[in-house]
């Protein structure tokens, strides 16, 4: 009798055991490689250029307040090129627009001019950036991209709400948003560049 409970439970363990395999092999083949909470996770790994890390402000540091993932466009617009015979147009940017997603793909808030960030449903959660003097910049790897950038709150524009005392933005993981290499033809060209982003908000502990 101990002999048929002991094979019972051997079979039972190998087909529990299948079951879970067969279960994670499934899981992995149904992963959304491009998920934001796949995204963010991966930018954690990824290693921040010298011209837009942070600086240690020692003793103390930094804390991260939110990292959120932006897919969206970069928009353009034509400019003519003065003194340009016959008129030639070349894109100038003029501002993101796109959606803010957190660790669990849930959509969180807006990114637009400014620029700024802004959560959903609240009126108070928001913060502007602006460039530093000189400007923080890092090319990407993929030409295709947008720069990685670091900025810095706007002045006149305190942060507020989950915003409040960020002393840096980073721009990191760019995919895609540049301008096109082909020239607008005409004053009124347009155009509307997908990308996405993962922004790291971070302040500078007292």
């Amino acid at each position: 009798m101990k002999k048929i409970q002991f094979r019972k439970f051997i079979f039972t363990s190998v087909v529990s055991s299948a079951m879970i395999v067969g279960c994670s092999h499934d899981y992995d083949n149904n992963i959304d490689i491009n998920s934001p909470a796949l995204r963010l996770a991966e930018s954690e790994k990824l290693s921040i250029p010298p011209a837009i890390d942070l600086p240690s402000n020692e003793p103390n540091g930094n804390t991260r307040v939110a990292t959120f993932y932006a897919e969206g466009v970069q928009k353009y617009k034509a400019k003519l090129i003065a003194g340009s015979t016959p008129a030639q147009y070349e894109w100038i940017f003029v501002a993101p627009r796109a959606e803010l997603f957190n660790v669990v793909n849930a959509k969180v808030g807006t990114h637009s001019a400014g620029p700024t960030w802004q959560l959903l449903g609240s009126t108070t959660d928001s913060i502007y950036g602006q460039a530093f003097t000189p400007a923080k910049a890092a090319p990407s790897s993929d030409p295709g991209s947008i720069d990685w950038l670091q900025l810095t709150p706007k002045t006149g524009k305190a942060p507020t709400g989950l915003f409040t005392n960020v002393s840096y933005i980073q721009r990191i993981a760019t995919n895609g948003g540049k301008a096109p290499l082909t020239a607008p033809v005409n004053a009124t060209d347009t155009i509307d560049v997908p990308y996405t982003a993962v922004y790291r908000f971070t302040k500078k502990n007292p």
